[in-house]
């Protein structure tokens, strides 16, 4: 895979999940949209099992309900949201197992970059 094509597409879900986090109907409309997409998707090992409380965290951000994330860890969860339900992904979808695999790859991802805030976040949601 070409770095330089991972680089570029990095930037540009970033950016644009900074501005999507920007508008609160905007963050609960892609995550509607993740959610149906889920749909589609097998369950596959624990990336998948941690997208629900990726998604809480992130409405719960959203709703200035907790706050003890780092911005930047809610445009990560953000950006691989949007990857997860944009038409255009590195690895188009409609290839078997492989258009799948970019897609866990990038949860994936999001996960190891979130995992300390996420358990946190867990810990805080189970205490309320």
């Amino acid at each position: 895979m070409d770095m330089n094509l991972v680089k570029d597409w990095l930037s540009t879900a970033t950016s644009e999940a900074q501005d999507v986090i920007q508008n609160p109907s905007r963050v609960d409309d892609i995550l509607m949209q993740l959610e149906e997409k889920l749909k589609e998707v097998p369950a596959i090992g624990n990336t998948l099992a941690d997208l629900p409380l990726m998604i809480a965290m992130v409405k719960a951000w959203i709703k200035k309900e907790y706050t003890e994330v780092s911005p930047k860890v809610i445009a990560c969860l953000v950006g691989a949201f949007l990857y997860l339900v944009k038409k255009k992904d590195l690895i188009p979808d409609s290839i078997p197992v492989i258009g799948i695999a970019d897609d866990l790859a990038v949860l994936g991802l999001a996960l190891k970059l979130s995992e300390p805030e996420l358990r946190a976040f867990a810990s805080w949601r189970d205490n309320h």
